[in-house]
């Protein structure tokens, strides 16, 4: 018996865009496939646009906040340099 397509009104589960059902199926793109480096010079012309920044090393970093904070930290500091790290919680 096949399922019916229910429409899902809570605060979830819930139905999602059929467009986004369609990505799921394609196949996977590589780091160096030419489609993906296409789509993130797309990505990080938006981004530039959001951000309001003509900085042409803005890209997105797949990661938590914690990912974004360290690439901030590793690219900001010099050799050598100090740096004061605070720690709190767990």
């Amino acid at each position: 018996m096949p399922q019916s397509e229910r429409l899902l009104l809570g605060p979830g589960p819930s139905n999602p865009y059929p467009e986004a059902v369609a990505a799921l199926t394609r196949p996977v793109l590589g780091h160096l496939d030419p489609e993906f480096l296409a789509l993130l010079d797309e990505t990080m012309d938006r981004l530039r646009t959001v951000f309001r920044t003509k900085n042409t090393l803005t890209l997105p970093i797949s990661g938590r906040g914690s990912a974004g904070m360290e690439a901030c930290l590793v690219n900001r500091l010099e050799a050598g340099a100090t740096a004061i790290v605070s720690g709190y919680g767990v």
